[in-house]
């Protein structure tokens, strides 16, 4: 544990990023293995859920809980497998 103040304060804010960036994180995995659950079953509301999911990624790109790519990537995906999953 820090002795300084100011050190001290930056170990407690870190501690809350971290706990407040897990969840976001958590929430946005638990939405794209929903997604994919869906596609796989060809469940009826998949597309609203490929489009929720789209959007979380978006949103999770935005505020920097992901890389731009790596959002990018995920959403080509998961239309492709959408996409491929809506032929079959």
């Amino acid at each position: 544990m820090p002795n300084i103040k100011s050190a001290i304060k930056r170990v407690s804010v870190s501690e809350k990023k971290t706990a407040v960036n897990k969840m976001y994180k958590s929430n946005l995995r638990t939405a794209v293995k929903k997604t994919y659950t869906a596609i796989e079953t060809s469940a009826d509301d998949s597309a609203e859920l490929v489009k929720d999911a789209q959007v979380r990624i978006d949103k999770a790109a935005g505020k920097g809980y992901m890389h731009k790519n790596a959002a990018a990537r995920q959403k080509s995906r998961m239309a492709k497998a959408y996409n491929k999953a809506s032929k079959a």
